[in-house]
């Protein structure tokens, strides 16, 4: 089995199998956001809670429909970031963009993305970029918001 049909079957289990699936009721501190993709019709709505102190995000949970990269991106993105310290979170979504728009030319790392470096693919696809990027984007406006 070659490294990209790994990568496809990640993505389809993570898409059927969706870590952080269901959102959490809405207590403090909480930020929500609403994204949709209108070339494919993806939706996700993400909620983000905060740590105490509103430096680390505590955990994310997210509710959509759409294509399975869109599902298995924000599953895959749950699973990673909860724990993690706000401003690495926010680091994280910078690096993941940048892979996604480079074309395939910076693919993204196992060690520091986990399982979402079964994205790095997607790079080549111009028109499932977004989908990759939607709930990445909703975190980032929900940190933004937060």
């Amino acid at each position: 089995m070659s490294l990209e049909s790994l990568y496809q079957e990640l993505i389809l289990d993570h898409s059927k199998a969706r870590d952080g699936y269901g959102l959490a009721d809405d207590e403090a501190p909480t930020a929500t956001s609403h994204q949709h993709n209108p070339v494919c019709g993806d939706d996700i709505t993400l909620r983000v809670r905060l740590s105490a102190d509103g430096g680390a995000v505590r955990d994310v949970t997210w509710e959509g429909s759409g294509c399975s990269i869109s599902q298995a991106s924000a599953s895959m993105l749950t699973g990673l970031v909860d724990g993690m310290p706000r401003a690495e979170a926010s680091a994280l979504i910078d690096g993941f963009r940048t892979a996604l728009r480079s074309r395939g030319t910076v693919p993204l790392d196992e060690e520091t993305f986990g399982d979402a470096a079964a994205l790095s693919g997607v790079s080549k696809y111009t028109a499932r970029v977004k989908c990759a990027m939607l709930a990445w984007v909703a975190l980032e406006d929900a940190l933004a918001r937060a």
